[in-house]
């Protein structure tokens, strides 16, 4: 019972702050959401509609904006585990000698502003940038390519900001795995790759799901950096929400949309929690 109390005191400031930052606000957008914006006149309050939460799957733009968001987390997720799992790799079971300059490099990143580096990627993928005038000069292209305001900005700019959290994550999953294990294995004639593959991989699933529900998360709600590369026209649902509070002043929407987010959000974190448990009971 001492004990109880005691984890609880300890936890005490941290649930303190996630009520009086998530749930509370979360919570005072549920009667707004239900209440009808008039253009002109500003939000009725008594009229309460299920229509702000209906648009969003059936109207097309709303569908459009939310089936991009899910893709973009979805590709910015697996480019992130596919660079950083060979990173961590190399940090946890390369040479010594590579483990601090590789570190830093990974860390180095975060100590930058998120407005710093999206700027940078602005200069890099422009049609006049760095990337199109060196692939011009050399002579692979003819015409600039569009980097920006599409897909393939927004992939580049969230893969390079959010990589660090994967790889931290996987360095961690990766000292975890004992070195006996994979020992053991080498002994009974298993080849590099099959100890990769049927030890270490398995080992590390808990780790790659938890730095995937981490980027994924991060991404499906980033607003700086797809303001910035996606430009005003390529929407996600972060800058969608923006929009409808700040530009249009359609707080219903804007309520409803940010709902949605958050229960999905919690949706995911929820399922993947549950596949992290399961990982670690077969593990």
């Amino acid at each position: 019972m001492k004990s109880l109390r005691t984890g609880a005191l300890l936890l005490s400031p941290l649930l303190f702050v996630l009520l009086a930052a998530f749930v509370v606000p979360l919570l005072l957008l549920v009667p707004t959401s239900f209440q009808e914006y008039r253009p002109g006149e500003g939000i009725a309050t008594d009229v309460w509609t299920l229509q702000n939460f209906v648009r969003i799957g059936a109207d097309e733009f709303y569908r459009e904006v939310v089936l991009r968001t899910i893709g973009l987390g979805i590709a910015v997720t697996l480019s992130c585990l596919l660079l950083g799992y060979p990173v961590a790799y190399l940090i946890v079971r390369g040479n010594p000698r590579w483990r601090l300059p590789l570190t830093l490099l990974v860390i180095f990143p975060l100590m930058l502003n998120l407005v710093v580096r999206s700027f940078g990627w602005i200069v890099l993928l422009t049609n006049r940038g760095v990337v199109n005038n060196l692939l011009i000069d050399i002579g692979l292209i003819e015409r600039p390519l569009r980097l920006m305001f599409n897909m393939t900005g927004l992939m580049i700019g969230l893969t390079h900001i959010y990589l660090p959290f994967m790889v931290l994550m996987l360095v961690a999953a990766l000292q975890n795995v004992p070195r006996d294990v994979e020992s053991a294995a080498a002994t009974l004639g298993s080849s590099r790759f099959h100890i990769f593959r049927a030890v270490t991989l398995p080992l590390t699933a808990p780790g790659i799901i938890s730095g995937s529900i981490l980027v994924f998360v991060l991404t499906i709600s980033a607003l700086v950096t797809p303001r910035m590369l996606g430009g005003p026209t390529y929407q996600v649902m972060a800058t969608l929400i923006y929009d409808e509070f700040m530009l249009l002043l359609d707080w219903p929407s804007g309520s409803a949309l940010s709902f949605a987010l958050a229960i999905a959000t919690i949706f995911i974190i929820w399922i993947s929690s549950r596949m992290t448990k399961r990982w670690a009971g077969l593990a």
